[in-house]
């Protein structure tokens, strides 16, 4: 299971007119038939997840090269345009509401692919982890609000979602792709792009968190009562002040100040209660929140001297590069790879000739 990208996006208000988004169905649809037919289920499925082909296709079909609706209208037309029973591939949840119906949308793929129930609740299960992960275990302050979760008929999955930045106004995506990655937390991004990076941000999936989640399992399971004397309420100083800080603390441990709720100490004594094996358990849990997650690796760091890492898990890409090099240059060769597989498909796929050569010119104008 790999998750093979991130893109930060701007918030631009309003909706594709229903005139746009009807092309749009039509045309997502062809390019994925066609891929399909040629390529099946295995390779469309890399290139949906992958961020650059994603927003290639988002472009070509007719919507804004860089808006945050970019994600949730290319998937809206994605999930009308395909037939999990003609097209042997499903796109499930979407945007709010749409979202939080994901797991009943994978249960009702049970019988249309033949797949065992024990695979079923694999599938939900990953559908919940993604988002807890990108949500509470990458603590960038991008709150998720769109979750799609495409499954092919043989069981292999992806998952485009993405979370806003309230205070700036920004998206930002996160691509997953079911193969390679054997864990959830540990390096699960491949390539990431983004064109604002945070100067302190919690990855707890970064292999340099390898010891605090380690730790962090360890605090969980030695009880609430061992790890509870590390907090106070009386308004000392708070624990928060050194995140990404090396502590230096004297022989005795300070009782330092954190904020956690009489609702989040049930939460880890329910912890405690079922003794997770791993940090993919540990998060797992319900309620088990960024706050909880983010205390865990402060006292790992105050008790162990184990460092989490407060890097931000992004690097620049082409999504954001511009032609006169603000913010930084586009990466011309895995742009223009990207253009001429969608040119490929669009030459082959069967479509309505004004309607190709209309996206085949909104293709041209990207190179």
């Amino acid at each position: 299971m790999k998750s093979t990208g991130v893109t930060d996006l701007p918030l631009h208000g309003g909706k594709a007119p229903r005139w746009l988004f009807h092309r749009m169905v039509k045309l997502s649809s062809a390019i994925t038939e066609t891929i399909l037919d040629d390529y099946g289920h295995e390779v469309f499925l890399e290139r949906i997840t992958d961020p650059y082909w994603f927003q290639a296709l988002a472009c070509t079909i007719g919507f804004d090269w860089h808006s945050s609706g970019t994600t949730t209208t290319t998937c809206g037309a994605l999930k009308m345009a395909l037939d999990p029973e003609e097209h042997g591939i499903a796109v499930l949840g979407g945007k709010g509401a749409a979202s939080r119906k994901t797991p009943q949308e994978i249960r009702g793929v049970e019988d249309q692919f033949s797949l065992r129930p024990s695979n079923i609740d694999k599938l939900i299960d990953s559908s919940k982890l993604t988002a807890k992960i990108d949500n509470s275990c990458i603590q960038d302050d991008y709150q998720l609000y769109h979750h799609t979760f495409i499954v092919t008929e043989k069981g292999d999955w992806g998952v485009i979602q993405q979370g806003m930045k309230d205070e700036t106004g920004y998206a930002r995506r996160y691509h997953w792709l079911s193969k390679e990655v054997k864990r959830f937390v540990e390096e699960p991004h491949k390539g990431i792009c983004s064109d604002r990076k945070g100067s302190e941000v919690l990855d707890m999936t970064s292999s340099r968190s390898g010891e605090t989640r380690d730790i962090s399992v360890d605090l969980v399971n030695d009880g609430p009562e061992h790890l509870s004397r590390f907090f106070s309420t009386n308004g000392q100083t708070s624990l928060t002040d050194f995140t990404g800080k090396r502590l230096s603390m004297p022989a005795h441990h300070e009782v330092l100040n954190i904020d956690i709720t009489d609702r989040g100490w049930k939460t880890i004594r329910k912890a405690y209660e079922i003794q997770p094996d791993t940090y993919e358990e540990l998060v797992s849990i319900r309620g088990m929140g960024p706050k909880k997650i983010r205390a865990l690796a402060l006292v790992a760091d105050l008790v162990h001297g184990s460092q989490a890492s407060w890097e931000d898990p992004v690097k620049y890409s082409f999504a954001h590069g511009g032609k006169d090099g603000t913010p930084f240059p586009v990466d011309r060769d895995t742009y223009d790879n990207t253009i001429r597989v969608l040119e490929e498909d669009l030459k082959s796929s069967e479509m309505e000739d004004k309607e190709k050569r209309s996206a085949l010119s909104r293709l041209q104008k990207l190179l």
